[in-house]
């Protein structure tokens, strides 16, 4: 990985989701930030973090939303469109516990057998802790006040709040293991 997957990831990301959905876009600049902060844990893979960081809800664009289900349509249009990164692709489909996601859509085989669950558990936890502590704006938040919003956004018994519920403990879990590593580093 190098800085260009960065710069390409950035300019992918702005060009589908700048214009017509500015505020997932400035969600995305601020998951992309708190990549950077995050970078030290990373032993090699900050530029990959980063770049998925940025692209994570590109999925979210209309012309790619084919199936309704943002991370399988962004991995689908990083696949298929720019040939991106098999690394890059599998994070953003799985990003933020998606696969358990996809029960509530009925498409969990699909995910699984196009986009299987990267082994490094510290990437996946480093991109929820990114997505987790963002808020729709770009900002800074707590995980808890994180998923708070999200129920309060889609509704308790939307498809989103029943994933939301059944994933804040991975969540939650993810999120403690980024921040231990982060304070175990050297100051």
């Amino acid at each position: 990985m190098n800085e260009s997957m960065v710069t390409w990831a950035s300019a992918v990301a702005e060009a589908e989701l700048s214009g017509p959905l500015p505020r997932r876009w400035a969600h995305s600049l601020g998951v992309s930030q708190r990549a950077a902060e995050v970078a030290e844990l990373m032993e090699g893979d900050a530029e990959l973090l980063t770049s998925a960081a940025v692209l994570h809800d590109v999925g979210y664009a209309p012309r790619l939303a084919l199936t309704g289900f943002h991370p399988l349509d962004g991995a689908r249009f990083l696949r298929d469109t720019h040939a991106a990164d098999e690394r890059l692709v599998r994070l953003v489909a799985n990003h933020s516990l998606a696969l358990l996601e996809t029960e509530e859509w009925g498409l969990r085989e699909v995910l699984e057998a196009e986009f299987p669950l990267l082994d490094d558990q510290r990437l996946v936890d480093a991109l929820v802790y990114c997505d987790m502590t963002t808020t729709p704006d770009g900002e800074v938040t707590s995980a808890d006040a994180r998923l708070a919003e999200i129920t309060s956004r889609y509704g308790f018994d939307s498809l989103v709040g029943r994933f939301i519920r059944r994933a804040s403990p991975d969540i939650l879990a993810a999120v403690g293991r980024v921040k231990a590593a982060l304070a175990a580093q050297p100051k």
